[in-house]
């Protein structure tokens, strides 16, 4: 019995406590329970530098094997004196990151390509402030698992004072990423700054369509559970196929 306690004991701590052996299963791109916030092109265009706010809120975080990770986020805050005024911060960054011994793992920001966009729309001056964004990130551990009740691979996170973070579950493999190189140089910035000139309204939306083809990644579904896209294309067949028995009778 006291062994099966000690056995016990040590599969509670290395799940909890992932080696820096273990770190290849960060490998993919996570995202939270809202399932409507993914890193890559549909959440920062880097050439028109234009955030893109997704339909609700939550955050995503992608790693690759070689060291790189991408973070979105979309935050959204209530507001105690005015419930009708909430605050939100939409945030990107990307760089490198490296996990401890100890299972700790630290996220690496390139520090000139991080970007955030806050809204409280009911401050002062009832604007939005775009800025650079720079924080490294510190993790206290992290394990991976499947989850028997969702039927996906969960990365359950504990922050840097050991609370935890919000679940993440595995939404693509491989990530869903931007290059994972300086994306917007301060040099080159500076130099276009000049000669850059503001894109239509349907050139960006025509932009941010593109992007979100452009990626290798293959979207992550539950074992025996129907693809959402194609549960939609199913039901768009059977709307038609309904629509044209109607005209026929």
């Amino acid at each position: 019995m006291k062994l099966l306690s000690v056995v016990s004991a040590l599969l509670i701590w290395q799940r909890s406590h992932v080696a820096a052996s273990d770190a290849k299963q960060l490998y993919g791109t996570w995202s939270s329970k809202s399932n409507q916030v993914f890193t890559g092109p549909g959440f920062y265009d880097p050439v028109d530098e234009l955030l893109i706010e997704p339909s609700l809120p939550g955050i995503s975080y992608s790693f690759t094997e070689d060291g790189h990770f991408e973070q979105a986020t979309y935050l959204v805050t209530g507001n105690a004196k005015d419930p009708s005024c909430p605050s939100a911060a939409l945030t990107f960054q990307h760089g490198t990151y490296e996990v401890l011994d100890n299972g700790t793992l630290i996220l690496n920001p390139i520090t000139v390509d991080g970007r955030q966009l806050v809204s409280d729309p009911c401050n002062d001056k009832g604007i939005s402030t775009y800025s650079r964004y720079n924080q490294t990130m510190t993790f206290n551990s992290f394990y991976v698992q499947l989850d028997s009740y969702h039927g996906m691979y969960k990365l359950q996170l504990y922050q840097f004072d050991k609370s935890l973070l919000q679940p993440l579950y595995l939404a693509y493999r491989p990530p869903m990423m931007l290059p994972t190189e300086t994306l917007n140089p301060t040099t080159t910035s500076s130099t276009q700054a000049t000669g850059h000139h503001k894109r239509s309204l349907r050139d960006t939306v025509r932009r941010n369509l593109e992007n979100r083809h452009r990626t290798n990644a293959v979207k992550s579904s539950p074992k025996g559970l129907l693809n959402s896209d194609v549960f939609w294309y199913l039901s768009v067949g059977m709307i038609g196929m309904g629509s044209v028995a109607f005209l026929s009778c």
